[in-house]
Order: C-alpha cells, then structure tokens, then sequence
C-alpha cells in the first residue's frame, strides 16, 4: 500500500471530500527533511527506530508499503512504530508508488482496500468503521501523526472503547514523540492510550508497542515486564525477543543481553537486527572475534546494511584495525553519502594513520552539515573542528623532532578547556591553525620488514609488554594500536628513567635538564596521544587559570536511573561499604539518638539501591547526599587529601544516581604535586643507589616507591584523558629501569585507578599490584634494545610504527 494523505479533521460528509481535502494537504507536505543517522553503542533501539523513519530521500526512500498486521504472522513484523513496512511474501507485495503520483482515485481505493481486507489492527465487523479507521491509518502512514490523531480522537468521542482507535491514536502520539524534540509529552500520552486498549483487549502487539514506548522513555525495568507479557502470549516473536534483549543490553546486563538475542535468532534465522544487536553485546563485552562473526553474519544476509558496516567500522577502529575499519565507513558512505558518523570515522581513521589530505577532506563535510534551526547538533558535528584544528597542528608538526615543542603549551588555552569539556566550539577570539602545507607529505606506509632486525625486537617486546596492560572487564575492547603505543612508552621511561639514575640529562620541550617525574609521565602522554587523536589527552594543571579556578570535573556514572555502568561492578560492594561506614559516622555525630535504627537499617542493605530508604532517617539527606574518600599522605604523616566523591540521589519511582567524580582544582593539584615531588626525589635517589647495588632491598624500596607515586597519580587524575593507561605504562617502564619486569596480566574485572581510588593508602596499593604483577627479573636483552626516542623521534615516525603490521613475524618470535 502507498501512503496516503492528510485528513480535513471531519468525519461527516462524503469520503471523496474528505479524500480531496487529504490530497491538497499531502501536497503541500512533502518537503520533508531526512536526516542521516547516528549510532551510540548505548542506543541500539532508540537509533534503529529512527533510521527506519529517517531513510535518505535521494535514494527513494519515501515510497512505503502496508503489511498485514496480524499477530499470527510475527515472522513477517518489521520494527514497531515502522508502518512502511513490507508485504509478507505469503500475502503477496503492493506496488510502491510515489507520494507525489498519488490522486484522488487512488486513495480512494487504497483506504477501501485496507478497510475490505482488514488490512489494520483491530479490525471491527462494521464496515463504516473499518473504513474511517482505515483512512486514519493512512494518514499515520503518511507522517500526518496530528491529522491522524485528530481523526482517531473524533471517532472515539463516539465510541470510547474502540480498541483499533486508541490503539491507533496511540501509535500516532509514539511516532510524533520520535519526531520533535522533547517526545516525552506526546509518549506518556501514547502509552496511555496503549494501557487503556491492553484493558480493553489485551494482545501480545499493544504489550510489545508500549514495551517500546516505556524503553524510548528509558524505563527499561518497565519495558522489559511488556515484551515478557508479550512473549507470555505469543512466543514466536523474534521482534519481541529483540527488544527484551535490548533492555537487558541497555542497563549493562551483557550476557543477559546476548542470550536473548540468541534467542530471537532460533526463532528467524536470517533476522539483520539480531545479528547486528549480538555483534555489538560482544563488543561491549570486549570479545572481538564473537563481535566480528556476528556483524559477518548481519552482511551475508545484506552486503549493503548500513548499520552494521558502521558499527563493525566503529569497533575495528577501536581495535586498532584502522585501514579495515577504513573499508567499512567508505563502504557506508558509498550507501549513504550523508551518513555523518562514518563520514566522521573515515576522517578520524585517515589523520590517525597520518593521511591528514584526505582526512581533513571528510572532516569538512562533516562540517558542512550544519543542524537546522531547532535541531540538536550530532556529537559528530560538535567534534568535528577540534578534530580538524588539532589534525593541522598535528600535520604541521609531523617531522619537527618531538623534543622541541609542547602541544600543551602549543594548542591555545580557551580550545583545549573546550575541546577537553566537550563544549560547543563557540571561542571567542580563535585563530586558526595554517593550513596542511604542500611540502609536508602524508605518512607512508611502513613494512615491518624495512626495519632493522633489532627494531623488529622492540617492537614486538613492545607489543607483548601492551596487552599486559589489556583490562580483562566488560566495556573495554583490545586495542593492538594502544598495546604498542603503551609498550613503546614503557620502553621509553624504562630507558630514561635508567638514563636519569646514572646521572644522564634527558632533551625535553627545547630544554636539557634532569629528569622530573612529569616528564617520565609525558612520554606515555605522547605515545597514549597519538594512538587515538579523538581524544584530547591533555593536563588539567596546563588549562587557563580561570578554568583552573573552577575546577574539572572527572565525572563517572556508576548507576543512572536503570542503566548499570559494568565496567565498575567489581568496586560496587566496596563501595557500599565505605558508605555505609561513613553514614554511621556522620549519624553518630549529627544524629546519636537514632543511630541504632540506622545501623539496623543498613545492616539490611545489600545493594546501593537500598540506601535509598535510609536518606529519610536525616532531612538533609531526604534527597541524596555525597561522601568524600580520604587519601592519606606519605609525606605529612596524618594529613589527608581529598580523594572522590560519591553522589547518590533518588527519586520518587526509585530511580537512582550513583556517581563518583575527582574535581581537579589548583590547590588540590599543588598539595598532590608535592607529594609526588617529595617520591619522585626519593625515587631518584634510591634508583641511583639501586643502579650500584644489587641487594633486594634496594629493589624492593625503589618498587614501592615507584607504585606510591603512582598511587598518588591515579588519585589526582591530572589528565583530561587516558590517566590509567599511561600510568600503568610508567609503572611498568620504571619497574624495568629497576631491573625488574611485570609478567602478569590485570586480573579479570579489575581496573588499577580504581583499585589505587578505593585502596585506604599507598602501601595497600603496592600489596594489591604486586600480588598479579607476577614480578621477575628483567630479560638481559632489554638492554640492548634500541633507544625509542632516537629511533621514533617525529610524530611521522610515530605513526610509521604505530600503522606497520609485525603479526606474522612477532608471533613466531613469542
């Protein structure tokens, strides 16, 4: 069936008036614009609902086709809230016209053969009705959701439990909800309308369709206890299946996640949307090769799915497979010109590999499409010219030895306080970066064999000392580009740091001096930076004092609402129990007469959720509160220093916020800076006594020391960026400087800031580290390794190694 147009609002009359007045209005309705879409690996529902409402119109996308909608067929459903949806081949397949080849005649008889076939849900036995609900339905199908509702309304003020009406009007409020931009208003109202035809005439579609007005509204909780209604009364919905899966994927419960969307598959074998939706669980879940065989899957059935090439895309790059995950984003582009994520992607992959020309070529065109009035701007479109000013910097600076210039001194103070906040890029004053300059070429490919045979070595040393560095946690992929990067720089520190306790100067940002332990820090900064230019990987002390005054904030939501951040599972119970001892303390001193009812209340808490209850005990907590962790000094025997902050909130449907975040602020820099200071000093000293010595004494001190100081790093969060990698790649490189190696990898679920974050001191850090480092004694070829900052000493030379392929080779080395 093609789409038929809008309705005068009146139900008297002739239906050849009515259908004139439907014409004249189509007419003067088409220019409707389409937009490309966007995926966040969060939003997998939410986007694909959108895509199928958003196809590009130059490629004859606004011809739409009817289905039977019984719920006998579910196999032949395609996405709710998706009414140009395709004919079943067991029923046969309409005609796909044009909008604008639509006459009078024509909608006539679509509406008459809709009402006779009773081609719409809840169809009744009288033939005037069925007509009328008939044209309503066109009119949702059209995009005319106001007419539409307008229609259904009129009809149910004269008969209010027509279960096809209010099923009808509340599908139009969902799908105008999709497209303005605060939906929430016209959903609430959708699901009213669903509830009331689910007491009238329960089915398993009004279950489903609320389910995924409830998910849009992100209750998930809610959602999921439709599509188990659903599935209760008609099992053979791989739709359905889908969705549940997807509210289990959307509050982190992976695996979960991943058995329904098995689940679906039984049930449809070739079904797109679960192979895409399986693929992109694995990837959360940090199994590359599930993640990969799944979106193989979703483009055997369809070479030319646009979302899965960009989600596939998206994961390679992140894997660091970055010419593979070039393929993908110009395979999407070559289907979807305007698809600004992978136009994003393509420019982002081409700058990382060091082909800045046709890099900045696509980050133009993301930036050419600017949002229309009224349009939220893309995250792609928000980045796009930080990307683009720091990709000139960076091409600018391509064969400049890395020891004469500073980005953090370079880069202007107002772009990187932006471009690190995520802010819109509106500065005041901004001078651009000069343009690519002609006689500064791309990066070329490098073979791993035009190295020197003991170039070859460090690189895949490097590569093995990486994937040590790999958190084995839901929520972070492999990256075998990061694994070489950090590798490299643990090689670096393990080479300057050596260099500094025999008395050696080090050539840094124009100047030779002595060895500070910032700069030990900075070569894993450049090495963390260049392996992913997307992020702004920069010092929080460097911005301009006035944002320095206010504080930065590193924010992270361990539970929001419904949605269950797995990264930080593990640290939950500690967590908990760290407030529920501070509440006792805060209670015994502001509340003593009823701190026995509270201990007895949180002795039945077993979950950050349960605390709700225990805010009422205090008005001042009724709405949430925070608890401060304390850090305690080495230097200052009994003086603390802030740590992070725990926020919990609630509100009345139970829905809660658990967040931690570290605020950098100058005086909380100086008082961490000295501490490290005062480390870094003893560290130098004992280093040099350790490089005369070989009494395990020494080398036990100087690895305390070096995971004190580290432990104190974690803890202020100075970078805007990357601050657990790169400093898990100084741990490693000063550890080897002292004649030792980490053989161990990070235990399954633990993160290290996080463990260094929760730990009550230092010395608990240095206990906890060692127990999985598995430390041994390092291997005498380390020695004789090349220097990493005389061989990689440009950004070109950087990016050389970082793009060259070493797998056949290192392999057989391991």
């Amino acid at each position: 069936m093609a789409p038929a147009g809008r309705d005068c609002g009146c139900w008297g009359g002739s239906g050849a008036g009515v259908v004139l007045s439907l014409l004249l209005l189509l007419l003067g309705a088409l220019a409707c614009a389409r937009a490309t879409e966007h995926y966040s690996p969060l939003s997998l529902l939410k986007q694909e609902l959108q895509h199928r409402q958003q196809q590009d119109a130059s490629a004859g996308g606004g011809c739409s086709q009817s289905g039977d909608w019984a719920d006998q067929y579910p196999e032949c459903e395609s996405s709710f809230l998706n009414f140009h949806e395709s004919d079943c081949e067991l029923r046969g397949s309409a005609p796909c016209d044009s909008l604008l080849s639509l006459n009078t005649e024509k909608i006539l008889s679509q509406a008459k053969s809709i009402a006779e076939q009773k081609r719409f849900p809840f169809a009744t036995d009288n033939d005037s009705t069925n007509e009328e609900l008939a044209i309503a339905y066109v009119l949702v199908g059209s995009g005319l959701y106001d007419e539409a509702i307008r229609h259904f309304s009129t009809m149910l003020q004269e008969e209010p439990d027509l279960v096809s009406a209010i099923y009808g009007r509340g599908i139009a409020y969902g799908k105008k909800g999709l497209h303005i931009l605060s939906p929430l208003g016209r959903i609430n109202e959708a699901v009213n309308d669903l509830t009331k035809a689910i007491q009238l005439q329960p089915s398993a579609r009004l279950y489903r369709h609320r389910g995924t007005l409830y998910f849009i509204s992100e209750d998930y909780a809610t959602a999921h206890e439709d599509f188990e209604q659903s599935l209760e009364l008609n099992r053979n919905q791989p739709t359905a299946m889908l969705y549940k899966g997807l509210t289990f994927f959307h509050r982190g419960l992976l695996k979960e996640a991943i058995e329904a969307f098995k689940e679906a598959l039984k049930q449809k074998v070739d079904f797109i949307d679960a192979y895409k939706s399986l693929g992109q669980a694995y990837r959360e879940l940090g199994n590359f090769e599930a993640a990969t065989e799944s979106f193989q899957k979703a483009l055997l059935l369809n070479q030319n799915h646009v979302q899965t090439l960009q989600l596939r895309g998206m994961m390679l790059y992140h894997h660091g497979s970055l010419q593979e995950a070039l393929k993908n984003f110009k395979r999407c582009l070559q289907l979807e010109p305007y698809n600004e994520v992978c136009q994003y992607m393509k420019g982002l992959s081409h700058v990382a590999m060091g082909q800045f020309y046709e890099g900045i070529k696509a980050q133009t065109k993301v930036m050419l499409n600017d949002p229309l009035p009224g349009q939220k701007a893309s995250p792609e479109y928000l980045r796009v010219k930080y990307l683009r000013e720091y990709s000139r910097y960076l091409h600018a600076h391509l064969d400049t030895p890395l020891t004469e210039y500073n980005i953090d001194t370079d880069l202007p103070g107002s772009f990187k306080d932006h471009w690190a906040k995520n802010l819109p890029f509106l500065i005041d004053g901004y001078e651009e970066q000069p343009g690519l300059q002609p006689h500064i070429k791309d990066v070329l490919h490098q073979n791993f064999e035009g190295y020197r045979p003991e170039v070859q070595e460090m690189i895949c040393v490097a590569d093995r000392l990486g994937s040590l560095m790999q958190y084995e946690t839901p929520g972070f992929l492999p990256n075998k580009r990061i694994h070489r990067a950090m590798g490299l720089a643990a090689l670096e520190v393990m080479q300057a740091v050596h260099r500094t306790w025999t008395n050696s100067k080090v050539r840094m940002n124009g100047k030779t001096r002595l060895m500070q332990w910032r700069d030990m820090f900075d070569i894993a900064v450049k090495w963390r930076r260049i392996a992913d230019p997307d992020q702004p990987v920069l010092w929080l002390d460097q911005m301009p004092a006035r944002s320095l005054s206010r504080g930065f904030n590193n924010h992270i939501n361990l539970i929001r609402g419904q949605v269950i951040n797995m990264r930080y599972l593990e640290y939950f119970e500690k967590i908990l129990h760290f407030i529920k001892d501070r509440i006792l303390v805060y209670h015994g001193a502001n509340n003593p007469k009823g701190l026995l009812e509270v201990r007895e209340a949180l002795e039945k808490v077993h979950k950050v959720e349960d605390l709700l209850p225990i805010m009422k005990f205090n008005t001042k907590t009724k709405d949430g509160f925070t608890v401060n962790t304390k850090v305690p000094s080495l230097k200052d025997q009994g003086k603390e220093y802030d740590g992070f902050t725990i926020t919990i909130t609630g509100d009345k449907v139970g829905n809660i916020l658990f967040s931690v975040e570290t605020q950098t602020t100058e005086e909380r820099t100086q008082l961490y800076h000295a501490e490290i200071d005062a480390l870094y000093k003893d560290l130098t000293a004992k280093g040099k006594v350790l490089i005369l010595s070989s009494e395990f004494g020494e080398a036990d001190a100087v690895c305390n020391l070096i995971l004190s100081l580290v432990y104190y790093f974690y803890n202020l969060m100075p970078l805007s960026r990357g601050s657990s990698v790169i400093a898990y790649s100084v741990i490693v490189g000063a550890l080897m400087a002292s004649g030792k190696e980490v053989a161990g990898k990070i235990p399954k679920g633990k993160l290290v800031d996080f463990e260094a974050m929760t730990a009550p001191g230092s010395e608990a850090f240095s206990k906890i580290a060692k127990s999985w480092m598995n430390l041994k004694s390092i291997s005498p070829s380390y020695k004789t390794l090349p220097s990493v900052s005389e061989t990689f000493p440009t950004l070109r030379s950087m990016m050389e190694v970082l793009n060259t392929d070493s797998t056949p080779r290192c392999l057989k080395k391991l």
